[in-house]
């Protein structure tokens, strides 16, 4: 479907880089809080770059579109998370701010793909299929 395979994508390896400082992140939070607070920010990291590979791997636009807008509800979920930890004290504060950090660059990134998309559906369904023109 796509012409850049996801492992090219700057978003897909942004989101990786970010997944993984999450899993840092966590590394330090209180072992009562690893299988709450810490696995809903892994999950939620981990979701984002799956599922732009997932519809990288997609046949088409539209399904595209939509595993990206998955993957823009994971960060916003992940930064939901994130300003909790904080609230709560946990993890490193340095850590925490370098993830914030890359989750915005991710977001910007995943809000302009998703637009992209977008006008690539609209002009794709602006296009008469062959059939069309028989």
């Amino acid at each position: 479907m796509s012409a850049a395979h996801f492992r090219e994508l700057d978003v897909w390896r942004l989101a990786m880089a970010l997944a993984k400082r999450v899993y840092e992140f966590t590394a330090s939070f209180p072992k009562e809080h690893r299988f709450g607070l810490a696995s809903q920010l892994q999950r939620a990291a981990v979701s984002i770059p799956s599922n732009i590979a997932e519809g990288n791997a997609r046949a088409s636009t539209k399904d595209y579109a939509r595993f990206v807008s998955m993957a823009l509800g994971s960060s916003a979920e992940l930064q939901t998370q994130l300003l909790l930890a904080r609230e709560l004290a946990m993890g490193e504060d340095a850590v925490r701010g370098d993830a914030m950090d890359m989750y915005e660059r991710t977001g910007q990134m995943l809000q302009r793909l998703h637009q992209s998309l977008a006008r690539r559906i609209q002009s794709e369904s602006r296009v008469p299929s062959p059939e069309s023109r028989i």
